[in-house]
């Protein structure tokens, strides 16, 4: 949202001097052509991916739904880790995360080993995460894969299959001593 904000200002403060310069009529030479922004400011589509992915995951991790929204299609389909149907749009999307985020406290989500291949209006990517969290009193850890497949609409990359594989998952056990020490037998 940011960058457009950016745009808008310069573009506005491209259109005063133009406004300005039909105004100055004492032969002065024309300024320098301007330079197309967009072409200037070009994130390259792999780079834009990578951000909205990053973001996406930042939006979900602290629960901001309408952000992380903007990163999601209406129509998303999403594979969950666990055995169960897929997901399909986003109002059943936000509805599933809303039920797992309210059984859980401090979710925190690492992704490495990113993956990314753009072909035109189209994308994949696909990472390894670690997922780490506390739900009734107990942390969780699990670590698995995502796929994702992505559409550039409007100009903005979203995710339109969200499909995530658990392959580990481990829960905390309480220490036990290695060397219980010499016992006292009567």
């Amino acid at each position: 949202m940011g960058i457009w904000i950016l745009l808008a200002i310069v573009c506005m403060a491209v259109a005063a001097p133009a406004g300005a310069q039909k105004k100055n009529k004492k032969g002065a030479p024309p300024p320098d052509a301007p330079v197309d922004l967009q072409t200037e400011m070009h994130t390259p589509d792999t780079q834009a991916v990578d951000i909205a992915i990053g973001e996406a995951l930042g939006y979900w991790q602290i629960g901001d739904t309408d952000s992380l929204h903007k990163y999601y299609a209406d129509d998303v389909v999403s594979v969950s880790g666990a055995w169960e149907a897929p997901i399909i749009g986003w109002d059943n999307f936000l509805k599933a995360y809303k039920a797992q985020r309210a059984q859980i406290s401090g979710a925190r989500m690492d992704r490495s080993n990113t993956l990314i291949k753009v072909l035109g209006n189209n994308a994949w990517a696909t990472y390894q995460f670690v997922y780490v969290a506390q739900a009734q009193d107990k942390v969780a850890q699990f670590r698995g894969h995502t796929t994702l497949f992505l559409a550039k609409q409007a100009n903005r990359w979203v995710i339109t299959l969200d499909h995530s594989s658990v392959v580990d998952s481990t829960l905390p056990q309480p220490a036990t001593p290695a060397d219980p020490g010499p016992s006292a037998k009567p």
